[in-house]
């Protein structure tokens, strides 16, 4: 019985991602496309900030790069005048001139929860211990920042209120950053103001 594997074009490991395919016009076509990645991967490395490119030594003794962490996500919810209220988190907003701009500082998850007695601001930041957080809390903003090797977080927002800023407790569980903030009562009557 002969062999129907004899027919078949013989393939030659070349180092392709995607083949090798045994036949000319793929392969080559396959060898444009990976320059064009590599390419576009130098590109990339080159506009990422430092922080975002490791490099390792492999056991062959050569240099494997890793990009990261790259996070671009959104949260919509209903706001309170029915209209729907769109928050971004991540370390990527568009940029001027280039289609996209990667920060090194990753925006976390953040909703903002109020009644008619206070503020609570809820912050997804994995992989960070309490220490690590700077929290600021104003009347009108709150400023979350972390500054680790590995993790960086920043936040700066505006409060749909005036708050007490001495009245804020915070709590820090399983990644998750819990501010509550008391509404500073409204003052009665006004000052009054002489007219000149």
């Amino acid at each position: 019985m002969e062999d129907d594997r004899d027919d078949l074009p013989e393939k030659k490991h070349r180092g392709l991602p995607f083949g090798p395919w045994g036949f000319p016009d793929i392969d080559e076509m396959m060898k444009e496309m990976e320059k064009a990645f590599t390419e576009q991967f130098k590109d990339l490395e080159r506009e990422l900030p430092k922080g975002l490119v490791r490099e390792s030594k492999t056991a062959d003794g050569g240099v494997k790069k890793e990009f990261g962490p790259i996070v671009y996500g959104y949260s919509v919810t209903i706001g309170p005048d029915g209209k729907p209220v769109v928050r971004e988190f991540g370390n990527v907003r568009p940029g001027e001139g280039t289609p996209l701009e990667v920060q090194d500082k990753r925006e976390p998850l953040v909703d903002v929860l109020s009644s008619d007695k206070e503020v609570r601001v809820i912050a997804e930041m994995p992989g960070v211990s309490k220490g690590d957080i700077d929290l600021t809390v104003n009347e009108k903003s709150v400023v979350i920042s972390v500054d680790k090797k590995d993790r960086r977080y920043y936040k700066e927002l505006d409060l749909p209120g005036t708050v007490d800023p001495k009245g804020a407790k915070s709590n820090y569980n399983n990644g998750i950053l819990e501010v509550t903030i008391p509404l500073k009562a409204p003052t009665k009557g006004g000052a009054r103001v002489r007219v000149d």
